[in-house]
Parts: structure tokens; sequence; C-alpha cells
């Protein structure tokens, strides 16, 4: 009897302290195994920061007149350059930007870093699916406003535009 009171209390003290110890995660080990995580990008992510970055010219009319502008490399500006050609009615929002509807929603994948907008920003505001023009600085940083370009005209003429169109540069 006193061998079978000591396994006992032997295997109650171990299940307590395994129990104790364990996150219902299973233990790591030194070899990486198939389904473990790895510290680099998995495949089907966007591009490195590098090729993130990469700017596209883009051939922007507003109210008919040109003005010059880029797009980031971000997959959200990657997939409005594929909506191209694009004319956009425009309307106020906030006294602060001017915004319009592209035919669909797009992709919000890969964002980068939330970033407060700027007097000139192209951004895209996700909830809305809505383009937006900065004419004045935008409120803080939100992860539902990715910016995708910035457009080099004059805050007056962002301010009062009625229409945008955009076109890829040739």
């Amino acid at each position: 009897m006193p061998r079978a009171t000591l396994r006992l209390a032997a295997v109650t003290a171990l299940a307590v302290a395994v129990a104790a110890c364990s996150s219902g995660q299973p233990a790591p080990s030194a070899e990486p195994s198939a389904s473990a995580p790895r510290p680099t990008a998995p495949r089907g992510t966007p591009a490195a920061p590098s090729e993130r970055n990469s700017s596209m010219d883009i051939r922007v009319t507003l109210d008919g007149q040109p003005v010059n502008a880029t797009l980031n490399g971000s997959p959200a500006a990657r997939d409005l350059a594929s909506l191209l050609p694009l004319t956009l009615d425009l309307e106020d929002f906030h006294g602060t930007e001017r915004i319009g509807y592209p035919p669909r929603k797009l992709t919000t994948d890969g964002a980068p870093a939330p970033a407060a907008a700027k007097a000139g920003d192209i951004a895209y505001f996700a909830p809305w699916g809505n383009l937006a023009l900065f004419y004045k600085d935008g409120p803080s940083a939100s992860a539902d406003l990715l910016i995708l370009g910035h457009i080099d005209a004059d805050t007056a003429q962002l301010a009062k535009a009625q229409r945008i169109t955009i076109q890829t540069a040739p």
C-alpha cells in the first residue's frame, strides 16, 4: 500500500507541474518543424519594403487641368493602378479632403504602417471604399486610411476639384 500511495503522489505532482507550466502549446524545439512559424515573410505576402516603396508616375487631371502625381508601390496603390484609366466625381468631406468612389473596393492586404495624411496625399479609406485627395493635413494616423500616393497641386485647386481623371503615365 505505501508503494501505491507513493506512486500516486509522484504522478499527481508530475501532472500538477506539467499543467502549471503548460500554455496549451507544444513545447518549442531546437529543430524547426514544417508547421513552425518562420522569422521570414511567408510566400504570398507583399513585396520587400524597397519594392513596396517604389513609386509609379501617373497622369492626373483635375477639372481638365493636368497635374503631376505618383502612386507608391503598396498593394492598394497597385490595385488602384489596375483600374486605370479612371474618372471620378469628387465631393468635399469635412473641409479637409475631396472624395470619390472607384468602381470597386481596393485590397488592403499588406498595408503599410498607418500614417497621417498630409495635404496633397492620395489616400484610400477602406471602410467606405473611397479615394481621398487631401487639401489640408488629415487626422491622426489610422489603419483604415491607406496613403496611396501624392498629387503635386496647389491646395486651392485640390479644395475645389469636382472631377479627377487618373491614367497610367506613358
